[in-house]
């Protein structure tokens, strides 16, 4: 709003001296004053429009500037045990059902998070896949597909990133090894089973629209 301000100012003076200068006759300075003064009024004139609007009530009735600053709705985190969830459909190994599982989970407002096993890609197509590849197959960042590293057991690691990030657990595991390391594991709602009937997908609905996050932070 200032520059504006200024640039009008510094025209009026301009075209204020050409005129003392030049009198009435419209010289090549009084010319440019005009079009700069001109030019600074409309980008005042657009300003002032813009900050008007930014005051008009939006459709729910809140000022627009008010309403573009309201936080976004902080995300539903919600984990995929990947190399458990693989296995639901026939039995078999298949990204597929885990690619099921995610657009269901996100059709329901959640934004899932795969976790596997290091030899996912042995058990899906006969040699290693890291988390890009798979990412890649997934059709979904990077950041949502872990591989743990080679040796590393996935339980504790998927285990300890729920309760970081107050997530549940999308799994038919039961995790007893890890019991006693993550007691969250028995808390109602924080492990969701599920499965095909049929050949639809479904999941424990009393666990899954359970609202209140019982992860351990």
């Amino acid at each position: 709003m200032i520059a504006p301000v200024i640039l009008f100012i510094l025209c009026s003076v301009l075209a204020g001296f050409s005129l003392f200068v030049s009198g009435a006759v419209l010289s090549d300075l009084m010319l440019l004053a005009l079009v700069a003064g001109l030019a600074s009024l409309i980008l005042l004139l657009l300003v002032a429009f813009r900050r008007r609007q930014d005051n008009w009530p939006s459709d729910d009735g809140a000022p627009r500037r008010q309403r573009a600053a309201t936080p976004k709705p902080k995300e539903r985190y919600i984990l995929i045990d990947g190399s458990n969830v693989m296995h639901w459909k026939d039995e078999l190994a298949q990204l597929a059902t885990v690619c099921d599982v995610v657009q269901a989970l996100t059709a329901r407002g959640f934004s899932p998070g795969v976790m596997f096993d290091a030899n996912v890609g042995y058990k899906l197509g006969n040699r290693y896949q890291d988390d890009l590849e798979l990412a890649q197959r997934m059709g979904l960042p990077e950041d949502r597909v872990l591989v743990v590293p080679k040796g590393t057991p996935a339980d504790p690691y998927l285990l300890k990133c729920a309760r970081d990030l107050g997530a549940r657990v999308v799994t038919n595991d039961r995790f007893r090894d890890w019991a006693a390391e993550h007691p969250q594991v028995r808390e109602p709602g924080f492990l969701i089973k599920g499965g095909y009937r049929n050949g639809r997908l479904w999941f424990d609905e009393a666990a899954l629209t359970l609202e209140k996050s019982t992860a351990s932070v």
